[in-house]
């Protein structure tokens, strides 16, 4: 048995006394994750969420990356922020400056897929319900953005074959040109929409050659496979790309 693999049991079979034993397992189990290399929101026990950290692993509920992501989002444009004092101190950093050297996907969440959502027509400017309610969120807590990828009455080409963009349940955020500091904002942009996937209805998050997926969100984030020629606009590099639930 490889000595990943066998590690990697050793620790669920302490995280599992921990977690008789009670109130052991908030304690260590970050700690044990981090040692043993397993993603902890794929453990239906775990905190669904967690960002990575030069420290190891910080495990938040989704409450606390709401929170976390809005505060960071609001104070990285000047604006009034919510009280972040019971969150870790080196996962608000993270997400606001992103990894050491490069910015990249920190935040990651579990979330449970949702269940009987109607199906929902274009409306009078060319998103359905969902993908509006995901706009003006986003607005409220980032400001007036430079969007993208529908218009009124909808639209046919410009996409990829199948794009929920054609059905009005997709919305682009620009972040151009593309540069570093470019690639730290639209990071803000990505995990505060993980964190918030739930609420809004989240399908897909694409964003700098990374996609996270609400039905396969235990995966975490996973390499975006662009179609090609792979420029910067197929590879999401200048722009994030969110998508919501068709429903029916």
């Amino acid at each position: 048995m490889p000595a990943r693999t066998s590690r990697g049991l050793r620790v669920l079979v302490v995280l599992a006394v921990l977690a008789l034993c009670g109130g052991g397992l908030a304690a260590a189990g970050p700690w044990l994750l981090a040692r043993s290399g397993i993603d902890g929101t794929a453990l239906p026990w775990a905190a669904p969420c967690s960002v990575d950290t030069a420290d190891g692993t910080v495990m938040l509920t989704l409450e606390e990356a709401r929170l976390a992501t809005t505060a960071v989002a609001l104070r990285a444009r000047g604006a009034e922020a919510p009280d972040t004092s019971g969150i870790d101190s080196a996962a608000l950093q993270r997400l606001r400056n992103g990894p050491p050297g490069e910015p990249g996907p920190s935040l990651t969440c579990r979330v449970s897929s949702p269940e009987g959502l109607q199906k929902q027509e274009l409306t009078q400017s060319g998103l359905t319900p969902r993908a509006q309610d995901v706009l003006d969120s986003v607005t409220e807590v980032f400001g007036t953005m430079s969007v993208g990828g529908y218009e009124p009455g909808g639209i046919s080409s410009g996409h990829g074959e199948d794009s929920a963009h054609y059905e009005g349940r997709a919305v682009d955020f620009f972040y151009r040109p593309v540069s570093e500091e470019n690639r730290r904002e639209g990071w803000l942009l990505a995990h505060w929409l993980v964190a918030h996937a739930e609420d809004l209805h989240v399908a897909n998050v694409i964003f700098d050659d990374e996609i996270w997926n609400s039905r396969g969100s235990r995966g975490g984030w996973w390499p975006y496979d662009a179609p090609a020629p792979g420029n910067a606009i197929l590879r999401h590099l200048d722009h994030v790309h969110v998508d919501v639930w068709e429903g029916g």
